[in-house]
């Protein structure tokens, strides 16, 4: 999806303005002054800038209609708060406390609730890891944003992964010719071989397994018996991982209707 191509809270993004650096200089004097409509002027001419911000957070699967007017209300700071007097171009002051903007609605708006300090102590994390990218050009360890941080290790990790955003096991993670593999593809079953044997016993599966072709069951066998991941079986019997995926979930629904 171009987000420069459809309506945004009602707003044409295709037709939004661009103002040059000289324009927005001028109207943020004349907002200095109290112009109400220069300040609406300025406004309506960085909303491109919102729009381009927000895209970053597309993934989280939010609505973008509410991305885009919080990111509005941190444009609006970023136009009541400037400083004219310092030699900053406009927009290396907004995009940050644009973002910062959005970063605490998805913040103060997660169904599982996190603690203050942790959340804090995440967000620093990822600003130093932010820095450190950019100043360094890799990406950093824990033990490295630990140091920077002068937090432990466990507390750093542990912030990081509150925040981490909780994935669906049928989160579709590749796609072939219409065939997708799923998080839960990716799984393997760690529970030792005996109790696998147990499980076919105690559910009369043995009989079903027999109505399989050769490939499936040997694909079932191999998912559930052997504890092989999809990948593993993949290159083992020299198909794809996606026909791996399609294959395992048309033997299971044979069984299924055979019981």
């Amino acid at each position: 999806m171009y987000y420069n191509k459809v309506e945004i809270c009602g707003v044409n993004t295709s037709q939004l303005t661009v103002l040059s650096d000289t324009q927005k200089k001028e109207l943020l004097l004349k907002c200095k002054q109290g112009d109400g409509e220069a300040r609406k002027t300025l406004i309506c001419g960085n909303l491109r800038l919102v729009l381009s911000i927000i895209q970053r957070f597309i993934n989280r699967r939010e609505n973008m209609d509410d991305l885009f007017q919080v990111g509005c209300i941190g444009l609006v700071k970023a136009v009541d708060n400037f400083n004219t007097e310092l030699d900053v171009k406009f927009s290396t002051y907004a995009v940050p406390m644009i973002i910062g903007e959005i970063r605490r609605y998805l913040r103060d708006n997660n169904a599982i609730r996190i603690s203050r300090s942790v959340r804090d102590l995440a967000y620093r994390s990822l600003q130093a890891r932010e820095e450190w990218i950019r100043e360094k050009e890799t990406e950093p360890d824990i033990d490295q944003l630990a140091a920077t941080l002068g937090e432990r290790r466990e507390a750093v990790l542990g912030a990081m992964e509150a925040i981490a955003e909780p994935i669906s096991l049928y989160e579709p993670v590749y796609t072939e010719n219409g065939d997708s593999v799923y998080v839960m593809d990716q799984i393997s079953d760690t529970s030792s071989q005996a109790s696998g044997e147990a499980w076919l016993e105690n559910i009369a599966l043995s009989d079903a397994m027999q109505t399989l072709g050769e490939r499936e069951r040997r694909i079932i066998q191999m998912r559930f018996f052997q504890n092989k991941t999809q990948m593993e079986i993949a290159d083992k019997i020299g198909i794809s991982q996606a026909q791996v995926s399609r294959l395992e979930k048309g033997a299971l629904e044979h069984l299924k209707r055979h019981m």
